[in-house]
């Protein structure tokens, strides 16, 4: 039925790779291209023989719009998944524009370098327009809506879990448990344990970027922003158990404000260990989180980007990973009139996603929402010319594949609220 290029090779990649090959009747070829070539000759190697798609692989620097343009034409693919890094967002956008191809990704678009003049001044710009402070926000790929519409091609955004799925979960409860939905708390809760003292559980550049950035939510009409992990509460997650979560801005905020009609507000809550926080408070005060490059004896190097070398590759902490994952939507609102309170979420066991695909929870969590997103746009069920996210398209075969590719979600009528 499909042929796609699968853009990026790591841990989550990986994963969606995996599953792609799983459901090789929706994913005939696929063609697997990162800066490292020989990861994706490793990864078609362990899956040829066990699957019937047809795997083949390519070298490509995703930040070289004419080599991925390049690619694409030789390769001809139905759709391109970027599964690299957000940084290069724009140009594989450009590129599918430039060769008139589909478009999906699993976060939005932020710099690599945060302190180029031209997004400097449209990132100051928007701070002082819309009030959040945040390096990734969506104006930059929404930007490229009616140029999708003019190609005639699909650009899906953010089809991960958190974006994705909890994109997925409010337009499954709008369309089928409310008439009006008021509020909206995205909780993400980790119980997994590596054993490190301190890891990131996907690429650290970006997510120590999250954490460490001020808190923002969405309420009445505007957002409100509060310092980094300044709000802190405590909720009882299913099969997981009590833990401390943080108010964090995360970008789904910004869709589900413009998307869900007359939301009155939205929050995201992330859950976080106390040596987690105090190493990262550490690493804060002493520079180590800084994007802004230095330079050590003769060299630049950017304090992050070295920190990421030294700590341990997201894609190693797989078979180290016990516990249990819950991510998922608190909705209240009305429906007939009456008060709703209602609860959409997954839980998932890192130990069983490492048995199935040799990754650890986090990775499973995305990568398994890219190939949904993926077969939606292939199979046509989402098909419309445009810059979307996931809220935008019809929810239920989404929700469907979500029960049948590995990631069922639970529901819960009258769930506990968070204050």
């Amino acid at each position: 039925m499909g042929r796609v290029l699968i853009i990026g090779c790591g841990g989550v990649a990986s994963v969606a790779i995996q599953k792609c090959c799983q459901n090789s009747a929706v994913f005939q070829e696929i063609l697997i291209a990162s800066r490292t070539k020989a990861k994706c000759d490793a990864l078609k190697q362990l899956l040829e023989g066990k699957t019937d798609t047809k795997i083949t692989t390519a070298q490509v620097d995703a930040d070289n719009k004419e080599e991925v343009v390049a690619l694409i034409q030789r390769y001809k693919p139905d759709l391109v998944m970027n599964i690299a890094l957000p940084y290069q967002d724009l140009t594989i956008m450009e590129a599918c524009l430039a060769c008139k191809v589909n478009y999906m990704d699993t976060a939005n678009y932020e710099p690599e370098n945060i302190d180029e003049p031209a997004w400097r001044a449209a990132y100051e710009k928007r701070c002082k327009e819309e009030g959040f402070s945040a390096y990734f926000d969506y104006s930059w790929q929404w930007a490229y809506k009616k140029k999708f519409e003019e190609a005639g091609i699909t650009a899906l955004l953010g089809s991960g879990f958190d974006p994705g799925v909890t994109q997925a979960y409010c337009a499954y409860a709008l369309k089928h448990e409310f008439d009006s939905i008021e509020t909206i708390d995205i909780l993400d809760c980790n119980g997994g344990d590596h054993g490190y003292a301190f890891a990131t559980n996907f690429n650290p550049e970006i997510n120590l970027r999250e954490v460490s950035a001020p808190g923002s939510y969405w309420e009445n009409g505007k957002w409100v922003e509060v310092p980094a992990m300044s709000v802190k509460r405590v909720y009882d997650f299913d099969q997981v158990g009590t833990k401390d979560m943080y108010l964090l801005h995360h970008e789904e905020i910004e869709s589900l404000a413009k998307n869900i009609p007359g939301v009155k507000r939205i929050r995201f809550f992330m859950t976080f260990g106390q040596s987690y926080l105090e190493h990262m408070r550490c690493l804060e005060d002493v520079g180590m989180l800084s994007a802004t490059p230095i330079t050590y004896e003769g060299k630049e190097i950017v304090p992050i980007q070295f920190l990421k070398a030294l700590l341990p590759d997201p894609a190693s902490l797989g078979p180290r990973t016990k516990g249990k994952t819950n991510i998922g939507c608190i909705f209240t609102g009305k429906k007939d009139g009456k008060d709703k309170t209602y609860y959409l979420y997954n839980v998932c066991d890192h130990q069983a996603c490492y048995k199935e695909v040799g990754s650890q929870a986090i990775s499973y969590t995305t990568g398994v929402p890219a190939m949904i997103g993926a077969m939606m746009l292939l199979t046509g069920r989402w098909k419309k010319p445009g810059v979307f996210t996931v809220e935008e398209f019809d929810p239920d075969p989404y929700m469907e594949a979500l029960n049948r590719w590995g990631l069922p979600w639970q529901e819960s009528h009258a769930p506990v609220l968070v204050e």
